[in-house]
């Protein structure tokens, strides 16, 4: 029997195909306050939330006026010229609704701002399937910080041990980690940096395929 009872799961570049566009807002928002930070600084920082990023890239800390402009600027340059191009990951909605059927309860864990994740997870085809979150928007803290990991297992009411998080990118690993939380990577957000994770695959659709024989079997 496996030993888990409940999965977090991240949604950029986990569920949906956001990374990249992610990092071409920050970089236009950056731009219009008058930073010149390259795509290549921005886009190995992908995963963490803006109160993370912000501080790391500019100095320019959550809370003053200047952090809450390039906020805005980022949410917008997202919205309009990113998300409508976004995609779901291979495979997303036949994961979830097989984790559903093992009896398992799912919870989505995200450092993005509360506004994006109803159309994320629209595009993912997986409303219905996520209807509990937990997102930058209810803690003080984004990932790497444990914040949001620890308020996704108080909501689904287990034990860190009952739950696994599911994530892209190291921020996600590490958040889960400083959480007592084991994690399960996913390569399909670009990234590779993922000492610490139980188990990795490609994408959804990859772990759903090797289901039989992951650690949920």
């Amino acid at each position: 029997m496996t030993p888990y009872r409940g999965v977090i799961f991240d949604i950029d570049g986990t569920l949906v195909d956001s990374n990249d566009g992610h990092a071409r807002a920050w970089v236009r928002a950056f731009a219009d306050a008058g930073f010149e930070v390259p795509f290549e600084q921005v886009r190995p920082l992908i995963g963490m939330g803006g109160d993370q990023l912000v501080p790391r890239l500019t100095g320019i800390e959550k809370g003053h006026p200047a952090y809450e402009q390039l906020s805005e600027g980022w949410k917008n340059h997202f919205q309009q010229d990113e998300l409508p191009h976004v995609q779901s990951q291979p495979g997303t909605r036949a994961l979830l609704q097989a984790l559903q059927e093992r009896g398992l309860k799912l919870i989505a864990g995200t450092s993005a701002d509360e506004a994006l994740v109803d159309g994320l997870l629209k595009i993912a085809q997986a409303e219905d399937l996520l209807t509990e979150r937990t997102t930058a928007s209810d803690v003080e803290a984004s990932k790497p910080e444990p914040d949001i990991v620890q308020a996704a297992v108080g909501k689904l009411g287990l034990d860190p041990a009952e739950v696994l998080m599911v994530g892209d990118t190291p921020f996600d690993i590490e958040s889960a980690s400083r959480a007592g939380v084991k994690a399960v990577a996913l390569r399909c957000g670009g990234d590779d940096r993922f000492e610490g994770a139980v188990a990795v695959y490609d994408s959804p659709q990859d772990w759903l395929n090797q289901l039989d024989d992951s650690l949920l079997a």
